[in-house]
């Protein structure tokens, strides 16, 4: 039986004409029982109300008058006569060989559409499948002929609402996801090829042009600056592309940090003490800082409010900018390894992508909300999603000294990602410009915090 039922189809016919015989051969059965109940008093009353008036004999013709008349009920104390039961007799036997006639019509009539309603319900059944599974067949023919190749096709099923046509859509969806990462995968290992074949185009460059021939000791200590200039670069990108791939990877383990407490000591290595910087707020820590180690403004090429992947700094600008804190306790649980490679990348994009005399501010609310705001050029509002992409930059890259690689906000995102942690840039209006980045983390209720429930 399984054998025969290798299909839904064949299956949900199995299940429909089943189910179609059996209402049938239940409806049948019905009006033959209430008929055999009924059948016998209703020819029985029949033939016995009706008694024949005038004798007539087989053959003869009926005569012209009424030939059947009602029966009539005999007084009270007369006893019917020797004709009168001979009468009777006869009738019963008629009304009894009525009833079986007609009962067994009724039977074979009965089996015969029966079986022609089974011929007909397994033949509907069988279309009424290959209509509801045709959506299915659909899905299937084109999940087989997916590839990397044709991931731009869609099912678009048409039809009313319901479970199929929202498991098409539901397909679709899917498909649309994954050319999505497959595209991004496939952008990530073209730039990062890109990335990674420009530093040794540039030591090849320098090996074999500048070292050409007997030169002096002045160019050789030049081309060495150089070359190991383009070996720090290439060593920090290939960190930043190993620590966006531990924080794709997820927590093997996670602690209590404190944010507020690892966001002041990041602060404090970008703006040291004692330096020219200014700094407000209502922070814990608030007061004099110094100048940042990264450059304010955006270097050429790159997207101002990018986010660097914590490229070495450059020396401060002539107006540093501002410092506002606003670090109130907040302890979420992480890792305290990349949770400090994500603040700390946000500030250095915070600085580098300033402008002269601008302002950073940085702000932990109890709410498990990390803020970093800082001015700058002006970035359109279509421009901010693609900055969360690897290598992206609104500008083509043109390997200035200290300008990052493109990885700062996809490493924070991942390290968010990893964290269970909502992340949100968007840009800042005019006059300010620049970018605001905002980290939501989950964070338990405390002793000192009421868990609010609603019925």
């Amino acid at each position: 039986m399984r054998a025969v039922l290798h299909s839904e189809r064949a299956r949900l016919t199995a299940l429909y004409g089943t189910l179609l015989v059996l209402a049938g051969g239940g409806l049948v059965a019905l009006v033959n029982v209430l008929l055999r109940k009924g059948l016998g008093s209703r020819v029985n009353g029949a033939v016995t109300t009706v008694m024949p008036g005038v004798p007539v004999r087989a053959g003869d013709p009926l005569p012209d008058e009424t030939a059947f008349v009602p029966a009539q009920k005999l007084p009270p104390g007369v006893a019917p006569t020797d004709a009168q039961l001979a009468r009777w007799a006869a009738t019963k036997n008629v009304s009894r060989a009525a009833e079986q006639a007609a009962l067994h019509e009724l039977t074979v009539v009965s089996l015969v559409a029966l079986a022609l309603f089974a011929v007909l319900s397994v033949w509907l059944a069988w279309w009424m499948a290959g209509r509801v599974l045709r959506p299915v067949g659909v899905i299937t023919e084109k999940a087989r002929r997916l590839s990397g190749a044709n991931l731009h096709e869609r099912i678009a099923l048409q039809g009313p609402p319901g479970e199929l046509k929202r498991l098409a859509d539901t397909f679709d969806g899917m498909l649309d996801r994954m050319e999505g990462l497959v595209t991004a995968q496939r952008r990530f290992a073209a730039n990062a090829a890109h990335e990674l074949r420009t530093p040794v185009a540039v030591q090849r460059a320098a090996a074999e042009i500048g070292l050409a021939g007997d030169p002096g000791p002045q160019k050789v200590a030049r081309i060495r600056e150089r070359l190991i200039a383009v070996a720090d670069s290439s060593e920090h990108l290939i960190e930043s592309l190993l620590l966006l791939a531990v924080s794709e990877e997820g927590l093997e383990s996670a602690e209590p940090v404190d944010l507020a407490a690892l966001a002041e000591t990041e602060l404090a290595a970008v703006f040291p003490p004692g330096g020219p910087n200014r700094t407000t707020g209502g922070g814990p820590s608030a007061g004099p800082s110094a100048g940042p180690t990264a450059r304010p403004t955006a270097g050429p090429g790159e997207a101002p409010g990018e986010v660097s992947d914590a490229a070495p700094p450059a020396p401060p600008a002539p107006a540093a900018p501002t410092v506002v804190r606003d670090l109130a306790p907040l302890t979420v649980s992480g890792d305290g390894a990349l949770l400090g490679h994500l603040v700390r990348n946000l500030l250095a994009n915070a600085v580098r992508h300033n402008r002269a005399g601008g302002r950073v501010s940085v702000a932990t609310s109890a709410d498990g909300v990390l803020t970093v705001s800082n001015t700058g050029p002006q970035i359109a509002a279509a421009d901010v999603p693609r900055l969360l992409e690897p290598f992206r930059r609104r500008a083509e890259r043109r390997h200035t000294a200290g300008e990052g690689a493109g990885l700062g906000l996809s490493i924070v995102a991942s390290i968010a990602r990893a964290h269970g942690a909502e992340l949100l840039a968007e840009a800042n209006p005019e006059p300010a410009g620049g970018l605001t980045v905002r980290v939501r983390f989950p964070v338990a209720p405390g002793p000192g915090r009421a868990d609010v429930r609603r019925d």
